[in-house]
C-alpha cells in the first residue's frame, strides 16, 4: 500500500511539475518572441512531441529494466536541468533569437522559438514524460487490476497537471517572477527524489546537495534581467507581461517585449513625442470646433503609461479623458515613473473591449485604440463586432482611430484588412502612414464634413504651433480608404498570421542594416540586441 502511495505521490508531482515548466516556458519566451498564438502552437507542439518521445523510451526502459532507482536517476537530472534554466536559459534563447535572425529571417519568431524550446526545456519533460508509463509497469502487480493501477496513476498525474496549470499562473509567476518559478518545479521534483533515495539509504547524498542549492537559489537574488544587455530603471513581471522601464536622456521608455518594439514613451522636456503619438492628435481636427467645446470626451483603449493622454490633455485642455489599460502593474508605473496624473486621466483596470460593456463606459468624442503593441494584436480588439461596439459609445460626429504598427516596405495587408474593417463599421475612413516608423494611423468618423473641419481646425492654428506642422503633414499624407473588402469579424479574424507575415518582412528589411552595424569597427553582438530593442 505504501509503494503504491509512493507511486501515485510521484506520478502527481511530475504531473504539476510538466505543466509548471510548460507554462512557465511561455513566460520565459515571451518577451523575446511575444505571445502570440503562434508561438504558444510552436512551443507547446514542441513540448508534447518531447513528452510523447518520453512515453515510448519510458514505457521501453521500464519493459528492459523494471527498476524504479533508474527512474528517480532521470528524475533527479530533469530537477538539475530545471534548476539550470534560470541561470543560463535566457542567454540561450537570446542566441536563438539572433542565430534565427541571421539564418530563417522570414520565420523569425516560428524558427526562434522552436530552437529556443528544442535547447532549453525538451530534454526535463522528455524525461517527465518518462514517468507514467514506468510507473504503470511497476505499479501493476496484479494483471486483474492493471486496468484500475493504470487509470490511478494516469489520474495522479493528470490531477497533478491541473494544480501545475494554476500555480506559476497566480502564484509563482505574479509574486516571485518566471526565473524563480522554474526553481519551485525544480524543488518538487528534487524533495520527490530525496524521499526515495532516502528511504532506500543508497545515493542521496547527491540529492540533498542539489535539493540545498536549490532552496539556496530559491532565497538567493539572481539577476533576473531579460535585457540583459542593457540598463534599466525596473524589471518586473506582472499577470500579462513582462516590464522593463529605461531611461535614454529625458525620456523614460516602458517596452513590453526585449526585442520589439516600445509601448510608452514619456518625454520628460518636450511636449511632443517625436513619435506617433503625435499624429494621433491630430484626431480632434476632425471634430466640429473641438475647442469650444466644454468638455471633449476621449477614450484611450489600451492606454500604456499615458503618453497619450498627457498629450491629448496638454494641447487640449478640455478634454476629459478616460483610459483603459488590462495591466494593473503598468497602471502603477504610469504614476511612478511616467508622472501620469489624476486629473489627466480616469484610469480603469480592465479588457479594452469588456470595458464597453461596463456602465462606466460613457459617451466619446473621440475613442483610440492603442492596443496594438509591439508584435501582438489581438484578435478580439480588430473585429466588425468590435469597432460596431465603439461606434455605439461616440457622440454625433465622433472620431475612432487607431494605431497599427505593422508594416512593412512590401506589405500593407494587415493595415488594409484592419483599416478595411474600420470601414465596415464608419462611413469615413482616412489612413496615414508615419514616416520612418512601421506606424499607420488611421481615422474614421460618420460626419461627411469630417475632413472640411480638418482643414479648417488646422488653418485655425498660429503659426508657431508644433501641430501645424504635422497637421499639414497628415493633411497632405492621409488617403481614403473606400473598400470594405477583407473583414475581420469574431467568427474570422487572421491578425496573428497576418501580422507574423509582415513581421517577418520587417526583419529581413532590418537584417541589412544590422549586419551593417554589427560590421563597424567596436561593434558586437550585444550592440545587436540594442539596436533591436
Amino acid at each position: 500500500m505504501r509503494k503504491n502511495f509512493f507511486i501515485y505521490l510521484t506520478s502527481f508531482v511530475s504531473g504539476i511539475a510538466v505543466m509548471g515548466v510548460e507554462l512557465s516556458a511561455t513566460r520565459l519566451l515571451a518577451p523575446y518572441f511575444g505571445t502570440s498564438s503562434i508561438v504558444y502552437t510552436i512551443v507547446i507542439g514542441l513540448i508534447m512531441i518531447s513528452m510523447s518521445i518520453g512515453n515510448v523510451i519510458g514505457g521501453r526502459s521500464a519493459d528492459k529494466h523494471n527498476n524504479l532507482g533508474r527512474l528517480f536517476t532521470m528524475l533527479w537530472i530533469a530537477a538539475i536541468w530545471t534548476a539550470i534554466i534560470p541561470l543560463v536559459g535566457k542567454y540561450v534563447i537570446a542566441l536563438s533569437a539572433v542565430i534565427m535572425m541571421w539564418i530563417l529571417p522570414g520565420s523569425l519568431l516560428a524558427a526562434g522559438s522552436a530552437l529556443s524550446c528544442l535547447l532549453v526545456f525538451s530534454a526535463p519533460l522528455l524525461i517527465l514524460g518518462m514517468v507514467s508509463p514506468y510507473l504503470v509497469k511497476l505499479g501493476i502487480k496484479d494483471m486483474e487490476k492493471s486496468g484500475r493501477t493504470a487509470g490511478e496513476i494516469y489520474a495522479a498525474n493528470t490531477a497533478g497537471s491541473i494544480i501545475g496549470t494554476f500555480i506559476p499562473t497566480f502564484l509563482t509567476i505574479p509574486y516571485i517572477g518566471t526565473m524563480k518559478s522554474f526553481l519551485v518545479f525544480s524543488l518538487a521534483l528534487n524533495l520527490i527524489c530525496l524521499y526515495f533515495f532516502a528511504a532506500g539509504r543508497k545515493g542521496y547524498m547527491k540529492s540533498i546537495i542539489t535539493t540545498a542549492v536549490t532552496v539556496a537559489l530559491l532565497f538567493a537574488p539572481l539577476n533576473s534581467s531579460y535585457a540583459f544587455w542593457k540598463s534599466t530603471l525596473l524589471e518586473d513581471e506582472s499577470l500579462y507581461n513582462y516590464l522593463q522601464v529605461a531611461e535614454e536622456g529625458d525620456t523614460v521608455i516602458l517596452s513590453t517585449n526585449v526585442a520589439f518594439g516600445v509601448q510608452s514613451v514619456y518625454t520628460k522636456n518636450r511636449r511632443l513625442s517625436g513619435l506617433y503619438y503625435d499624429y494621433a492628435l491630430m484626431a480632434p481636427f476632425f471634430l466640429e470646433n473641438p475647442e469650444d467645446k466644454k468638455e471633449m470626451d476621449v477614450l484611450v483603449l489600451g492606454m500604456g503609461t499615458g503618453t497619450f493622454a498627457k498629450q491629448c490633455k496638454y494641447f487640449f485642455p478640455n478634454s476629459k479623458i478616460d483610459g483603459v489599460e488590462i495591466d494593473e502593474k503598468i497602471v502603477k508605473l504610469s504614476k511612478k515613473y511616467f508622472e501620469l496624473k489624476d486629473d489627466e486621466a480616469k484610469v480603469y483596470v480592465n479588457d479594452g473591449r469588456t470595458f464597453l460593456s461596463d456602465p462606466r463606459a460613457g459617451m466619446y468624442d473621440i475613442v483610440m485604440v492603442d492596443a496594438y503593441h509591439d508584435i501582438t494584436i489581438p484578435f478580439h480588439m480588430s473585429t466588425r463586432e468590435f469597432f460596431s461596439e465603439i461606434r455605439e459609445h461616440l457622440n454625433p460626429g465622433g472620431v475612432i482611430l487607431i494605431n497599427i504598427n505593422m508594416r512593412s516596405e512590401k506589405s500593407t495587408e494587415i493595415v488594409d484588412c484592419l483599416s478595411q474593417t474600420l470601414k465596415s463599421a464608419m462611413s469615413k475612413v482616412y489612413k496615414y502612414n508615419v514616416p520612418g516608423t512601421t506606424n499607420t494611423i488611421v481615422f474614421s468618423t460618420d460626419n461627411p464634413d469630417g475632413l472640411a473641419n480638418y482643414q479648417e481646425n488646422m488653418d485655425r492654428l498660429e503659426s508657431g504651433s508644433p501641430l501645424l506642422p504635422i497637421a499639414k503633414k497628415v493633411f497632405d499624407g492621409s488617403s481614403e480608404v473606400t473598400d470594405a473588402g477583407r473583414i475581420f469579424t469574431d467568427d474570422l479574424a487572421p491578425v496573428e498570421v497576418l501580422g507574423q507575415k509582415v513581421l517577418n518582412d520587417i526583419v529581413r528589411d532590418s537584417l541589412i542594416y544590422f549586419k551593417q552595424e554589427l560590421s563597424k569597427p567596436g561593434n558586437d553582438i550585444l550592440d545587436v540586441f540594442n539596436m533591436l530593442s
